[in-house]
């Protein structure tokens, strides 16, 4: 806990800094949800194929899931989700003339969950 996946798009490979973000996002939320700086992790997935009404080009998407354990506000989700697309704004540099479509949500975990660690 918490549980990031970060989908984006495939062209913006070479201009999203992944690890940065990641850094800065572990860090944001750890100060603004109380997480412990280890618990964080973070997973990306590109995508290949993106549609944005009737474009296939010129488009780029971006879509941050955070998942917490049960119990922060709704002030609490609202503040990470605004500090999560600063640092998009801030860490992914989309080629010139594509449009960047960046969106962020914080969602709790079911009570089911559970983790293991192991060596």
């Amino acid at each position: 806990m918490p549980q990031i996946t970060v989908d984006y798009s495939e062209h913006l490979t070479d201009g999203f800094d992944r690890p940065a973000f990641a850094r800065d996002l572990h860090t944001a939320v750890v100060e603004i949800a109380a997480a412990r700086p280890p618990a964080c992790q973070t997973r990306f997935r590109r995508t290949g194929d993106v549609v944005v009404g009737p474009d296939t080009d010129g488009h780029a998407l971006v879509h941050v899931h955070i998942a917490l354990l049960a119990g922060r506000s709704d002030e609490t989700k609202a503040r990470l989700t605004e500090s999560v697309l600063e640092l998009l704004r801030q860490y992914v540099k989309p080629a010139g003339g594509v449009v960047l479509h960046a969106s962020a949500e914080v969602r709790e975990l079911d009570p089911s969950y559970r983790k293991s660690e192991r060596e």
